[in-house]
C-alpha cells in the first residue's frame, strides 16, 4: 500500500472510519436508529444508522486498498463525491427533521474535508500506475 498514494490514503481512511463506527455505537447507544439527534463523539454527532454508514465507508475504502491501485483510486473518487453530496445536503438538513444521520455543523466540515482529500487523491495520484496495469491486462 505505501507505493500508491490511492491505497494508503484510502487505506488509512478506511481504518479511521471503521474505528469511528464502532466508537459511534458506544456514545449512541440510546439514541434513535435514525433520530435526528444522536450521541456525540468528540465533535461530531452520530446516531446507529450514521454508524453503519461509517462501517460502510470504511469497508469500501480499505477493501479497495488492500485490493489494488485501480480499487483505491475509484473507491476514493466515489466516496470524495459522496462526501462533497453530503457535505452540501448537510448544510440544509441540520436542524431539519429530514437528517436521519444526525449530521452538525462539525460533520459537515469533516465530509468536506474528507472529500477534497479523496477527491484529489482519487482524481490527481497514480495515474501512470493504473495505465500501467491496464497495458499488462
Amino acid at each position: 500500500m505505501g507505493q500508491s498514494a490511492n491505497r494508503l490514503i484510502g487505506g488509512i481512511f478506511g481504518a479511521v472510519y471503521l474505528l469511528v463506527g464502532i466508537a459511534g455505537f458506544f456514545v449512541s447507544s440510546g439514541a434513535d436508529f435514525a433520530g435526528t439527534e444522536g450521541g456525540t463523539l468528540i465533535f461530531f454527532e452520530v446516531n446507529p444508522l450514521h454508524n453503519i454508514v461509517h462501517l460502510l465507508i470504511g469497508a469500501v475504502l480499505l477493501g479497495a486498498a488492500t485490493s489494488s491501485v485501480r480499487a483505491a483510486r475509484a473507491a476514493n473518487t466515489s466516496v470524495g463525491a459522496v462526501y462533497l453530496l453530503v457535505g452540501l445536503l448537510g448544510l440544509f438538513l441540520v436542524g431539519s427533521s429530514a437528517n436521519i444521520l444526525a449530521l452538525n455543523g462539525a460533520d459537515n466540515v469533516l465530509h468536506f474535508a474528507s472529500a477534497v482529500l479523496l477527491l484529489g487523491v482519487g482524481l490527481a495520484a497514480d495515474k501512470g500506475a493504473t495505465r500501467t496495469a491496464a497495458r499488462r491486462a
